[in-house]
């Protein structure tokens, strides 16, 4: 799909990642579009999977959680059953906001929230240690967050537009 989206597509892209609650006539008025045409090709970038949903961005210390934790964990086996057993327990914790696996000395890594320490180390102790097959469970702390997860950036136009 990146071939097919032009500069008008980027800018609705941008518009609609910096903030969703745009109305498709302010998005229209903003790419100089009327608006069924801007519906359409809103509409088409969601069909293939571009825009994946509208949501709305939170703010973690408002909610109360002063920890961000990344978690490198080592698991004992690598077959398909142990592997999605491990996956879906890691899913079901709602303070796990990232989940990635990686490559390198651990197999998976964890993006944690949490109120406090306090809160951090009894997550650690009744969930994390007690994941199917963990090994070895590696935690780093954020001290400072300089630039959040936020936006992706749109990708320029191939002739570098």
């Amino acid at each position: 799909m990146r071939s097919d989206i032009d500069t008008v597509d980027r800018q609705l892209l941008a518009a609609l990642q910096t903030n969703a609650r745009l109305t498709t006539g302010e998005l229209a008025q903003m790419a100089g579009l009327s608006q069924s045409p801007c519906w359409r090709r809103i509409r088409r970038m969601e069909e293939a999977g571009l825009i994946k949903g509208y949501h709305a961005r939170l703010d973690r210390r408002a909610l109360g959680y002063g920890v961000v934790a990344f978690v490198n964990i080592s698991i004992d086996f690598q077959n398909d059953e142990r592997s999605f057993e491990f996956v879906e327990a890691v899913r079901r914790i709602p303070q796990v906001v990232m989940f990635h696996a990686v490559t390198g000395s651990s197999d998976f890594l964890l993006m944690v929230v949490a109120e406090d320490l306090d809160a951090y180390s009894a997550l650690l102790q009744r969930q994390l240690h007690r994941l199917p097959g963990v090994k070895q469970v590696h935690t780093s702390f954020s001290l400072q967050e300089f630039k959040p997860y936020d936006d992706l950036p749109i990708p320029p136009a191939s002739d570098g537009r």
